[in-house]
């Protein structure tokens, strides 16, 4: 499984510009301020203590963090937003899912479908895709002196995870989506931070495209991605570093 996370591009993508990194930001506040609809406090509201660890290990700011969730209270109001998935399809085959977070479901399926089509793209059924995909909780952390293969192994199998992988500079924990919440605690009581900490979809294979096509399909992230409703867009697409 090493090297699915493909963490080191999808950090350099997203850090390219301010820009960048404040729309990430934004998406992260809007899941926080969800969370935290109905229960403010993440001691007693575990899915927000997930999408707190989440924010953090997108270097998202504290002050950030603790607007979002006063937001439940104000901002959000009576809005009822509504966690759903679409699958489709990119140029050459490519699988393609979609993660949202919306208050206008009719809105986000024209935005997504109308997006893919102008890119050679377009949107199928529920399952054409997520076959191929599984669904995993992921951990990114930081290889250190004090943090030594030995003790990874050790914080492994007391959280049962499912495989780890190392890298030169960096571990990569897998876990079962259940156990992801408790594996959280687990690590955070060790002291452990996370360069990523987020449940995802991880394509079983990956596929290659050509120039042409890659460039394509590269543009439709990019536009999917400025949609204010799309959270997350999982893939099976081996995109080069140059192009992340």
């Amino acid at each position: 499984m090493s090297g699915h996370s493909k963490w080191h591009n999808i950090q350099a993508k997203k850090g390219k510009t301010d820009a960048a990194r404040a729309a990430v930001f934004t998406k992260i506040g809007r899941e926080l301020a969800v969370a935290a609809k109905g229960n403010p406090n993440p001691d007693t509201n575990s899915k927000l203590a997930d999408v707190i660890a989440k924010a953090k290990a997108a270097n998202m700011p504290n002050e950030n963090i603790k607007r979002s969730i006063a937001k439940a209270a104000g901002e959000l109001g009576d809005k009822e937003y509504k966690e759903l998935t679409y699958e489709g399809y990119g140029v050459g085959g490519a699988a393609v899912i979609i993660k949202t977070l919306t208050d206008n479901v009719n809105r986000t399926a024209g935005d997504i479908r109308s997006t893919m089509g102008k890119c050679g793209g377009q949107m199928g059924n529920n399952g054409c895709v997520s076959y191929m995909f599984d669904n995993k909780g992921l951990f990114v952390i930081e290889r250190t002196v004090a943090l030594d293969e030995d003790t990874m192994m050790e914080y492994c199998l007391e959280t049962e995870a499912e495989d780890y992988t190392v890298e030169e500079d960096l571990y990569e924990v897998y876990t079962t989506p259940e156990k992801w919440s408790e594996s959280r605690k687990y690590f955070e009581s060790k002291g452990v931070t996370f360069l990523e900490a987020e449940i995802k979809m991880i394509p079983q294979n990956y596929i290659t495209l050509d120039n042409e096509k890659l460039a394509t399909f590269q543009k439709m992230l990019d536009k999917l991605e400025e949609l204010d409703d799309v959270q997350d867009i999982y893939h099976n697409v081996e995109i080069p570093d140059d192009d992340e």
